[in-house]
């Protein structure tokens, strides 16, 4: 996707900058005061992710949020470089670049997996990471090699990015958020379609899902004392939340709260509660009464 171009409806756009930060051109959305909140949306997605819990964070806080290379605005700049390790060097490098000395990493799905590594990295020297339906686990069996060499062979196809979109309708992207166990409204289907209709932006999340691994960062789980809360929606169909129990348990300092009634993308079906939860956590009081934590 191309800015200015391409901007126009675009969520909380007049808080979108864009930034040269090699090897990537980033895209950045930033507003608010005070302490630093940064946000990281999931394989796929982009800022507009957090269309409606970027602003309740803003008024407490300074809240910033990416597009993940080659998605969304981010223009990629190495593809090679869309994997875990690498994603996460060059989000601290532009960090640190931007001079954020962020409190927490809000990161949603295979966001979470990237915070905790920028956690080990020292992104968050005295901070604390809240993940949202975290992908934190690999698939089993057959599944664990397959997919991985499927997502590899779809990526080195320089025809797959094209013919996805070229056939990527309405009613395609209303099954897949479906699919996620959540329910949007039509204005959020409207941008995933956006977002799906946009070579570039297939291209890197199939890049991402061919250079992804996680095995490393699951066996280190125990090293990382960063506190950790792990918030998932109790009708995920993508990421089961005993995924986020399992690795809640394995951190030293981690925690879980499961919401019912929301699916994997619960932070954008329910933007205030989660806010809530987030507004809690950060102030020290546990989380509210209405989604008791599970340890």
């Amino acid at each position: 996707m191309r800015w200015p171009q391409d901007a126009n409806g675009w969520p909380n756009a007049d808080f979108s900058r864009l930034v040269l930060h090699k090897p990537h051109r980033w895209h950045i959305q930033e507003a608010g005061k005070g302490e630093t909140l940064l946000l990281l949306h999931g394989a796929g997605g982009a800022t507009q992710s957090w269309r409606g819990l970027f602003p309740l964070l803003a008024a407490h806080y300074h809240t910033v949020a990416i597009d993940l290379p080659g998605q969304g605005f981010t223009q990629l700049g190495g593809r090679q470089r869309c994997g875990l390790d690498h994603m996460a060097e060059d989000i601290l490098s532009l960090q640190r670049q931007e001079g954020w000395k962020p409190t927490a990493i809000i990161a949603h799905s295979a966001g979470a997996a990237i915070a905790l590594r920028m956690a080990e990295m020292g992104a968050i020297p005295r901070g604390q990471i809240i993940g949202i339906n975290a992908a934190l686990g690999n698939f089993k069996g057959v599944a664990g090699w397959l997919f991985p060499m499927l997502a590899k062979a779809l990526a080195l196809n320089p025809l797959t990015a094209s013919i996805f979109t070229a056939t990527a309708s309405d009613r395609t992207v209303r099954n897949l958020i479906k699919g996620t166990g959540s329910t949007l409204d039509d204005a959020g289907i409207a941008l995933y379609k956006r977002l799906t209709s946009d070579k570039g932006h297939v291209d890197a999340t199939l890049l991402m899902m061919a250079q992804w691994r996680l095995d490393g960062l699951l066996e280190r789980l125990p090293k990382i004392d960063r506190p950790t809360t792990l918030i998932t929606g109790a009708n995920d169909q993508a990421v089961p939340p005993k995924t986020s129990v399992g690795a809640a348990g394995a951190l030293p300092n981690g925690q879980h709260i499961e919401l019912p009634n929301l699916g994997h993308l619960a932070h954008e079906e329910d933007s205030h509660q989660i806010a809530e939860i987030i507004f809690a956590i950060l102030n020290e009081k546990g989380p509210p009464a209405k989604a008791a934590p599970i340890f």
